[in-house]
């Protein structure tokens, strides 16, 4: 099987972590695997912001936890490094261009031998004042909005198989 095939067949998410950070050579192939996903006209809507100091993902862990329902949860499953994936809201394929994004990083980590796992409610994240704050102290502008999380690190444990493709995932007309 194609190297490529196997890599994207291959990927699980990994809700378990090692402590130890990824190496920094590491790090940059993904985050660059992220920064060639395509995107609609090219427009490149997408920052990537990388998190890596406890201080600043636990600030950001505590406002997903909110927003989950469980403030004492720990979303980002101990993951040493958290990337951000923001997209311009007036981009009319923000939504699509940042899901590519998140797409190429967690296939480039697999690849690597890093886990990694897709979090979700960054929009909401990003719609709160505390967001609106962080977005503030990052540098960038208020008109950002969070497509998702792509926590990093080495796996505690390896996750279990995939599952079996539903029979009508594919419908050939």
């Amino acid at each position: 099987m194609n190297e490529v095939i196997q890599c994207l067949t291959g990927r699980q998410s990994v809700k378990q972590y090692r402590p130890e950070q990824i190496r920094p050579e590491e790090l940059d192939a993904i985050v660059t695997a992220g920064t060639y996903a395509p995107s609609g006209m090219g427009r490149q809507p997408c920052r990537i912001v990388v998190l890596q100091k406890k201080e600043d993902i636990a600030e950001l862990e505590k406002l997903n936890a909110a927003i989950l329902g469980n403030p004492d949860a720990h979303p980002f499953y101990g993951a040493p490094t958290v990337c951000v994936v923001l997209a311009d809201a007036g981009v009319n394929t923000a939504v699509e261009d940042g899901s590519l994004v998140l797409g190429n990083m967690l296939n480039a980590a697999h690849s690597l031998g890093v886990g990694g796992c897709w979090i979700h409610r960054a929009r909401e994240e990003f719609q709160m004042p505390e967001g609106k704050a962080l977005l503030k102290k990052w540098g960038l502008e208020d008109h950002y909005i969070g497509i998702g999380h792509c926590i990093l690190g080495y796996a505690a444990r390896q996750p279990a198989p995939a599952k079996p493709r539903k029979a009508d995932f594919v419908v050939r007309v």
